[in-house]
């Protein structure tokens, strides 16, 4: 059967619409994969002793890079850390500049390392009056330190700063640890119109080390910068770990529960909040299949 021409004109237009509609999915497809991830830590090994948080730390960066990603991965510099066992040095280009917090102006140092096995490269946020005390959040009395609330501050800014000076846009900005939780707030109101955080979502992951502890009463003050209303803020007007954890939550764009023990009040509030969560599974952390579950949670926020 030989079809008009008017026929075949028709089919070869259906023909070319559906190439360029498969060809269209394909490059989305292949734009989706091609993600750039940072990674906020509070503890990293083998620059900490192993624990739940320091080994996904590790490894995790590590599993998202080996699935064709780009990554950093940002950790505070703490004075426990040993420098020369661990090979870090000044970045000169990164260093330099000042944050200034509660009219105080203070030094921002980032630091590199490598672990060669993974292929990547560590990022530290240094401050001689931040981070060089040998432990990490409590005195040797078991005291928590009193500028904590400042620290995270600080680690939060430091991280947002050296990105901005390293021009390397992210697609997701993963925060794992409490004293990450200041980020997503500066992020969504501060940084807000920032080019290179533009079209940044983040990923907060929770787990069982929201301090108990209350933070002193001018945190809320502290935190002020650029676009942040005392509004934005109202949470803190009590500054407990656990509200500053809400806080994360409610600038996040979806949560992860890390560990078992995250506490029943945050998980509420994640869910009544309506979060996309992706909740704890066993399983996966003990045979390291939540690498893929991570990064398939990555393309659905």
């Amino acid at each position: 059967m030989v079809l008009p021409i008017e026929a075949k004109d028709s089919e070869i237009s259906k023909k070319m619409i559906i190439f360029v509609v498969i060809l269209s999915l394909k490059t989305n497809s292949m734009d989706n994969s091609v993600k750039r991830v940072l990674f906020v830590n509070s503890e990293i090994f083998p620059y900490l002793p192993e624990s739940p948080i320091a080994n996904i730390g590790r490894h995790l960066p590590q599993g998202i890079q080996e699935r064709k990603k780009e990554i950093r991965s940002f950790m505070p510099r703490y004075g426990c850390i040993n420098e020369r066992k661990n090979q870090l040095h000044e970045v000169i280009r990164l260093s330099g500049m000042n944050i200034v917090i509660n009219d105080v102006d203070r030094p921002l140092v980032i630091k590199v390392a490598s672990i060669s096995s993974a292929r990547m490269q560590v990022y530290f946020i240094d401050n001689e009056d931040y981070f060089h005390r040998k432990s990490i959040y409590r005195d040797d009395k078991g005291e928590f330190f009193s500028d904590n609330g400042e620290r995270a501050i600080f680690f939060a800014r430091g991280v947002l700063e050296t990105i901005k000076k390293q021009r390397w846009a992210p697609d997701i900005i993963h925060c794992q640890g409490w004293i990450s939780h200041v980020l997503p707030l500066y992020l969504k109101k501060a940084y807000i119109d920032d080019p290179i955080f533009s079209n940044s979502k983040i990923v907060l992951s929770l787990y069982d080390d929201t301090p108990k502890e209350s933070f002193p009463a001018d945190l809320k003050e502290k935190i002020m910068m650029g676009n942040i209303s005392d509004k934005d803020v109202e949470i803190l007007s009590d500054p407990s770990g656990m509200n500053l954890a809400k806080l994360a939550a409610s600038y996040s764009d979806g949560v992860i529960l890390g560990s078992e023990g995250v506490e029943k009040e945050l998980v509420k509030f994640c869910k009544e909040s309506g979060l996309p969560i992706l909740d704890y599974n066993a399983e996966s952390i003990a045979n390291n299949s939540y690498i893929e579950d991570y990064n398939s949670f990555y393309s659905q926020i």
